[in-house]
């Protein structure tokens, strides 16, 4: 092993040393320390909040407001039962990471699969999802298969 950890190190030019300003007038950041000379923004604590345009009415606030975003949404991928059949066997067991592997869905959401009663089912398959539509739950029942909530 020619390289070990105790000759490790950082490539050259990827890391810089902290700018220590207010150390001298050698330093080259003495004096003001880059502040300037007077002003609002040379004082200790100062300056001005973010999104302050010096008393103009802000961006923020002179742009319309339009629309709703429910942040307590619940992100479920949703199929219909309809989507299902024909393309598993009889007593298969079926879940989001199956579907997904075959292309019938392209993503999981965060919340899970949620099974919807769009379409017919004729085929018995064991479906494992979040979530389930009272009539999708009766059409995988009356076809003879099982819904598993998980």
């Amino acid at each position: 092993m020619a390289e070990e950890l105790t000759h490790l190190a950082p490539n050259i030019g990827s890391t810089k040393n902290r700018k220590r300003i207010g150390r001298g007038k050698g330093s080259g950041w003495g004096k003001t320390s880059g502040k300037g000379q007077k002003g609002q923004d040379s004082r200790s604590g100062g300056g001005v909040r973010p999104g302050f345009e010096g008393g103009q009415m802000p961006l923020s606030r002179r742009l319309a407001k339009r629309g709703f975003h429910n942040r307590f949404a619940k992100d479920y991928t949703a199929i219909n039962v309809g989507k299902l059949e024909g393309r598993f066997e009889a007593g298969a067991k079926v879940d989001a990471e199956l579907l997904k592997q075959q292309g019938i869905i392209s993503r999981v959401g965060k919340d899970g699969l949620k099974v919807l009663g769009g379409g017919e089912l004729t085929v018995a398959l064991n479906i494992e999802a979040a979530k389930f539509s009272a009539t999708a739950q009766a059409k995988i029942e009356g076809a003879g298969g099982s819904v598993l909530a998980v």
